[in-house]
């Protein structure tokens, strides 16, 4: 009996429980754990949420700084707030007509700080743009590989086709809407500008390629609210004209790339190199490594390091991973 009175067999049997229920807890942590999906990495697509999210905190904090130095700008002004994001949406997208011109130190270096940020943005979303492009390259390449014995080759062929018939679709949606862009910037900068049509014409194509000679520009309240929009949205959609056409160039590559995975023929040779695991025949996970490797979309030290994470988790050194194996190396792990 324990001091307290209390049953030292009914005292051994809750301390077991309490164990048991603890480990079980435990258990169901990690079973959480091994079925939690892999932590989330950055997109290839460009995230319209998050594009629009940068920028509108960008445009924010730049009309705020903008509009607390706006004594320290000169130039053509018409309403505080708005000269402030004008001013900050021409800096962020180069265009840079220099009717609104910073004077002090303080604002140049703070005009220099917002274009640089404007530059990143910029650059962030052509690099998603370009891994986007060299994505579908890949999707492209591997999925050739991988349905070649399951899908007839003109199957293929048709589906690639489809492909390419969106992109130009998609192609000729922008296009149009540069079009658009160009013809509304030419109706307003006359009608509000009281510009010539050369003259209009001549600020829309300075404006749009981020030219910006700054000779024409807008100068009114009315011009300058439509200027904050039809900026931004102009000189997005001809980045994404540029991006679709060179997708669309790469097109032909990627048909030739499909062409020569299901008719190129393997040398005793090409079996030897792509043999990694030295069996003397290639799997086809060893055939799509090979491919890979020989387009230089990954190179040697990538693919020992994976092969070095597979022998860890090949706790029976059978060459395959199975649930043993994965239930031998929980132990081992619990025993560390």
């Amino acid at each position: 009996m324990a001091d307290d009175g209390v049953d030292d067999t009914k005292l051994i049997k809750k301390g077991k429980h309490k164990r048991k229920r603890k480990g079980k807890h435990r258990k169901d942590h990690d079973d959480r754990n091994d079925r939690a999906p892999p932590p989330r990495t950055a997109g290839v697509r460009l995230s319209l949420k998050r594009v629009a999210i940068l920028l509108s905190a960008y445009l924010a904090l730049g009309t705020v700084c903008f509009f607390l130095v706006r004594d320290q700008i000169s130039g053509k002004k018409t309403n505080g707030i708005l000269d402030s994001v004008y001013f900050c949406v021409v800096t962020m997208t180069t265009v840079g007509y220099g009717d609104l011109v910073p004077q002090t130190n303080f604002a140049k270096l703070l005009a220099c700080v917002f274009v640089f940020l404007g530059m990143f943005l910029g650059g962030f979303a052509l690099s998603k743009a370009a891994d986007y492009i060299v994505e579908k390259e890949v999707t492209m390449f591997v999925k050739a590989i991988q349905v070649h014995e399951a899908f007839d080759p003109d199957q293929m062929l048709s589906e690639a086709a489809e492909e390419s018939d969106k992109l130009k679709l998609k192609f000729l949606i922008v296009l149009l809407l540069i079009v658009v862009h160009v013809i509304v910037g030419i109706i307003v900068l006359i009608v509000v500008e009281d510009m010539s049509f050369i003259d209009a014409y001549y600020c829309v194509c300075c404006t749009i390629t981020t030219l910006g000679f700054g000779d024409k520009s807008f100068t009114t309240t009315g011009g300058r609210v439509f200027a904050v929009f039809w900026i931004l949205t102009s000189t997005i959609s001809l980045a994404q004209l540029f991006m679709y056409l060179v997708e669309l160039w790469t097109e032909s590559r990627q048909r030739q790339l499909v062409d020569w995975v299901l008719g190129r023929k393997l040398t005793v040779q090409d079996i030897e190199i792509a043999d990694l695991d030295n069996d003397n025949s290639v799997s086809p996970a060893e055939y799509v490594v090979f491919k890979l490797k020989e387009m230089g979309l990954v190179n040697e030290q990538l693919i020992m390091n994976v092969m070095e994470g597979f022998k860890n988790l090949d706790v029976d050194n059978s060459g395959t991973l199975t649930a043993n194996d994965l239930s031998s190396l929980t132990k081992l792990m619990s025993r560390r």
